[in-house]
């Protein structure tokens, strides 16, 4: 079963006076178990494309079923749940707990779904070792490199075992080097655990690394091509 599948979905925000089209009658089909990109330019819609796929805002029109549910036809609880016990997020400004430590920003999704003590030291303790940040499980996110921030966001999108993790430019804030350390880091995660990771991003050594590419502009979408085809394609 396909992740993710929208059929017709549009999109258009009010800004004063004037509606502004965000996504134009987009369809598309995620395999399961692959690394994914949604790529474009800024201000293409691939931001607002990947917020609808992981129900942080809905679409106007159009059927977008995410882990086999329609979730234009959940309320706001049903959403949460969904989003917490099935999907995981990465941020490109990390969005960490400043006053938590690495530990506790990996804990908190654990405790909003009631794990037991045990089960949720054992699971922190297996994703900080996974990151590579086990020295640095007390640390809070100030005492932390940029790289090292996502490292734990990476471990925190993973915590409750989710099926997708949806991904939101996780390297723009990285150098090149400590964004392709990342990059290998969420492929190598990806494989380990069979997770479906969507991203939008525009970063060619994301692009050179996905399974597939969906390339946005002007909230459309063009059908994927071959990997070298749109990297090549990015690069222009």
């Amino acid at each position: 079963m396909s992740p993710v599948s929208l059929t017709r979905v549009q999109k258009t925000y009010r800004l004063d006076a004037v509606d502004v089209p965000a996504l134009r009658d987009i369809s598309l089909e995620i395999a399961p178990a692959r690394f994914s990109v949604i790529a474009g330019a800024s201000g293409s819609g691939k931001t607002t494309l990947l917020n609808i796929i992981g129900g942080l805002d809905r679409a106007d029109q159009g059927e977008v079923r995410v882990l086999g549910e329609r979730v234009e036809q959940l309320n706001d609880d049903q959403l949460t749940d969904l989003r917490a016990q099935r999907m995981g997020f990465v941020f490109q400004n990390f969005n960490l707990l400043p006053v938590f430590s690495a530990y506790e920003n990996v804990e908190y999704p654990m405790l909003r779904l009631g794990l037991a003590a045990a089960q949720r030291r054992a699971r922190v303790e297996e994703l900080l070792n996974a990151v590579g940040l086990s020295e640095f499980a007390q640390h809070r996110p100030g005492q932390l490199s940029g790289g090292q921030r996502q490292r734990v966001a990476i471990a925190r999108a993973l915590a409750n075992q989710p099926e997708l993790v949806l991904a939101d430019e996780p390297t723009a804030n990285l150098d090149s080097a400590t964004g392709a350390t990342i990059i290998a880091l969420m492929r190598r995660l990806q494989r380990e655990r069979g997770v479906s990771f969507v991203f939008s991003s525009h970063d060619q050594q994301l692009l050179a690394e996905a399974d597939e590419i969906f390339h946005i502009r002007d909230g459309r979408i063009a059908p994927p091509v071959s990997q070298a085809a749109s990297v090549a394609e990015a690069r222009a």
